[in-house]
């Protein structure tokens, strides 16, 4: 095998081991039972986006929303997992009608919580 190649396999090995120790360290278990109503490695990715979109303040929409949630007497998770339900809301019309992401339908996605 040339030397390239074995260094690009060290690489995809350390980051398999590596992606399984972050998932559970967010205590996300791999197996989920079908009877489950979500999947739970989906569901901490989702709310992952949203704490980082919520941190960077991009897009702002998602901050202000999540401020306006708390001020409504929301706990941190709950809008949490309120704005990730509008985002993925927006996900998926962005997959079903094969559009780019649309900024002013997910403003109003977050308009309409709480």
């Amino acid at each position: 095998m040339p030397r390239s190649e074995r260094g690009s396999e060290k690489v995809r090995s350390k980051r398999k081991r590596n992606r399984g120790s972050s998932w559970e360290a967010r205590g996300v278990d791999q197996s989920y039972d079908e009877e489950t109503p979500f999947n739970p490695r989906l569901k901490a990715v989702i709310l992952e986006v949203v704490e980082n979109q919520i941190r960077a303040s991009d897009p702002p929409e998602t901050r202000q929303t999540f401020e306006r949630l708390l001020a409504a007497g929301y706990s941190r998770q709950e809008a949490v997992e309120m704005i990730g339900s509008a985002l993925v809301e927006e996900i998926w019309g962005m997959l079903h009608d094969n559009k780019p992401f649309d900024r002013r339908r997910f403003s109003a996605l977050l308009e309409k919580l709480g």
